[in-house]
């Protein structure tokens, strides 16, 4: 049994939220200025420039690359040989958001009831906070910080298991289409198929939170990633939803078991700022 004090996990959340509000994995901030070279349409490579001298301006100024700072989402592995010492786990997850938010002078977005009583709770907490329990004595904690104006655009659809492959890809571009330039494009989609109604949704989510670079392990499940990212950039909606040939930078699938008579699927559309950020205690 190993034993990690709240106190490590408190400074751990704190430095992960705060770094993946000011600065992209590396594979995402190549990825923009990639597209740059490569977008055909002269306004849309001009948009992407502006979009990476963004990214220098947040480096070199210290400040967020956007000002919407997110709701913080954070998903968390937890060795099964780990000890949470001196407080509770949870409590030390969202006193780590709490001191990122105030001491990185993030903006703080979330209320404390949905409809009735909309009132800011002053520190963008409570997180949400996904936990699964792990082989072994590591704390694994991966943050990401989830701005609104994308996350309006996402979207789920409960379907049969008779759809086709192309009805998924329909789907996802439907989403995208109805969203148009209001998510900040060009978009990370995240999608997520199987499990349930709410896990196809945490699938997706999960899905941001793998490198732009990589894809998924699954040949067909890549290959689909790679069809509904050329389909998706057939819309012309282009960087900031002005046209071009870079609507999204890359399509993310994550999924698992279904039941035998479902096929959910989420889309959990993402802005050009792919934030997220790790590290094992």
């Amino acid at each position: 049994m190993r034993n990690i004090s709240c106190n490590e996990i408190i400074k751990t959340v704190k430095e992960l939220f705060i770094s993946a509000n000011y600065v992209l994995p590396c594979d995402a901030e190549r990825l923009i200025r990639e597209s740059a070279k490569k977008e055909n349409d002269p306004r849309a490579a001009s948009i992407l420039g502006k979009l990476a001298e963004n990214l220098d301006a947040a480096r070199e100024c210290d400040i967020p690359i956007c000002q919407d700072t997110g709701m913080a989402v954070i998903f968390c592995e937890v060795g099964q040989e780990v000890h949470i010492t001196d407080g509770q786990f949870e409590d030390a997850v969202n006193e780590g958001v709490r001191q990122a938010y105030t001491d990185g002078y993030l903006r703080k977005s979330v209320v404390r009831d949905p409809f009735y009583d909309r009132k800011n709770t002053g520190d963008n907490t409570p997180a949400v906070i996904y936990t699964r329990i792990v082989p072994g004595d590591k704390l694994t904690l991966k943050a990401a910080p989830k701005g609104f104006g994308s996350e309006n655009m996402s979207a789920l659809k409960m379907f049969t298991p008779s759809a086709k492959e192309e009805d998924i890809i329909s789907f996802v571009c439907d989403t995208v289409k109805r969203a148009g330039g209001n998510p900040c494009p060009p978009l990370l989609i995240g999608i997520g198929i199987g499990g349930t109604f709410d896990r196809c949704a945490v699938y997706a989510k999960k899905a941001l939170l793998r490198p732009v670079s990589e894809r998924n392990a699954n040949p067909d499940y890549s290959a689909l990633e790679k069809k509904i990212l050329d389909r998706v950039n057939e819309l012309g909606i282009g960087p900031q939803g002005f046209g071009g040939d870079t609507t999204a930078f890359a399509v993310n699938i994550e999924y698992g078991p279904t039941h035998i008579a479902g096929l959910p699927v989420a889309v959990n559309i993402n802005c050009h700022v792919m934030r997220h950020a790790e590290k094992t205690i």
